[in-house]
């Protein structure tokens, strides 16, 4: 049986006390389901936190229940997009350091979630590229932008 992610989605939120619809949206290759509920604000966390972990446990259960299910990107009130999108500018800020200057830019540790926005919106830039490296003390992950050599 395929795996019905915004059934779980619903299930969770509503063992949780939450009310809450949930809609489905195509994001590329994977889904995004948009959560509408009067408690965003408790849905989301400090710095998106509560969602980022509501995120992982309910791909671990899509994965766990068919393993070629498309990854889910949850959203609640728009917050991931304000975020990807600052998230954007900020990489693209520092690429524009990379090129002007030819120094190495490191950015704060990040999730992987946000760490694959930062790749994917630099992976086409013909003059800088991304890599991620460990930061003691945490599952984060620096991301560092340096010049590319051609």
């Amino acid at each position: 049986m395929p795996a019905q992610p915004k059934a779980i989605v619903e299930k969770i939120l509503g063992t949780l006390g939450f009310a809450a619809t949930v809609e489905e949206h195509k994001f590329g290759e994977d889904l995004m389901l948009d959560v509408k509920t009067e408690e965003s604000g408790r849905l989301i966390g400090r710095q998106g936190q509560t969602l980022a972990d509501l995120q992982y446990i309910v791909n671990r259960i899509l994965f766990e229940q068919d393993q070629s299910a498309p990854k889910v990107m949850l959203d609640v009130g728009g917050y991931r997009g304000q975020a990807r999108d600052a998230l954007i500018k900020k990489a693209k800020e520092a690429a524009d350091k990379v090129r002007r200057w030819g120094d190495i830019v490191e950015l704060e540790p990040l999730n992987a979630f946000d760490r694959r926005i930062v790749h994917t919106a630099l992976r086409d830039d013909p003059d800088v590229e991304t890599q991620s490296v460990e930061v003691d003390g945490t599952e984060k992950k620096a991301l560092l932008l340096r010049p590319k050599k051609h």
